[in-house]
């Protein structure tokens, strides 16, 4: 089953990385305040960047790898100019 890992650009600032097997479903999910408690206080968010992966496991494994990388490589990743 395909999986999406996706980050989320929220109003303070601040970047929240994921993943899902629905990734339009999730999106709703957070902008309504029902996806995570992070992005619950921080709205509005907005999708600034996701990556379909051929399966769960390595949605889960890129969500790990980028959540470690410094806020500099984040924003180099999602190519944002905040």
């Amino acid at each position: 089953m395909p999986a999406f890992v996706y980050v989320l650009h929220c109003r303070d600032g601040s970047l929240y990385c994921g993943w899902t097997n629905a990734l339009e479903r999730r999106v709703h999910e957070h902008q309504t305040g029902k996806g995570g408690r992070y992005t619950r206080s921080r709205l509005p968010i907005e999708l600034v960047w996701s990556k379909p992966m051929p399966s769960r496991g390595e949605a889960m494994r890129e969500e790990a790898r980028i959540k470690r990388l410094p806020r500099a490589e984040k924003l180099r990743l999602v190519r944002l100019k905040r």
